[in-house]
């Protein structure tokens, strides 16, 4: 009884918001899909692992076999195809996607925080002025980050000034008439 009380007020006493990381600043974003992604993924491994180590034995003990070469490589290419396939393309659709984004004033960084392929967080540093944003939309990519495909959903963001001034859309535009009339 006493520990539980002493981490209460001791977690009473922070003078941090739950909204600020220390390291990485102030938290602007989090992506509502990321348990979702997790377990997507988490369920994709598994069922390829169960794939990896069912498949020889039950072949083994049930003697299913196939006298034919093309009909055994169709069969195993559609297994491989499952338990290979599936979860590598489901990484690449999912790499990208932020599952919580900070933003350091003092500094101008963002920092985005991804799952990588074996479901450890990620974090990608990185500056306004590194953001790009495709000339054509794609479909699992909102914005660059230098050379990194980022998945945000711009409704998500509590500020939209936090969404405008990451994508850059909270600066001035500027015209060289002298350059468009030549």
């Amino acid at each position: 009884q006493v520990p539980s009380l002493l981490r209460v007020a001791v977690r009473s006493l922070s003078t941090a918001s739950p909204h600020e990381h220390p390291e990485h600043g102030r938290l602007v974003y989090k992506g509502n899909l990321a348990k979702a992604v997790l377990g997507v993924k988490f369920f994709s491994y598994s069922t390829s692992i169960f794939n990896l180590f069912m498949v020889p034995y039950i072949m083994l003990k049930t003697g299913i076999g196939f006298e034919s070469l093309f009909m055994q490589a169709a069969f195993y290419g559609l297994i491989g195809f499952f338990t290979f396939i599936t979860p590598v393309t489901l990484h690449i659709l999912t790499k990208g996607y932020v599952i919580r984004l900070y933003y350091k004033d003092e500094m101008d960084t963002y920092t985005a925080i991804t799952y990588n392929a074996i479901f450890a967080e990620k974090v990608t540093v990185f500056h306004q002025k590194d953001v790009k944003i495709p000339d054509i939309t794609k479909m699992f990519t909102t914005f660059y980050a230098k050379t990194k495909s980022m998945l945000v959903n711009p409704t998500l963001f509590p500020d939209p000034q936090d969404y405008n001034h990451l994508m850059g859309y909270d600066k001035s535009l500027y015209f060289n008439l002298e350059e468009e009339n030549e």
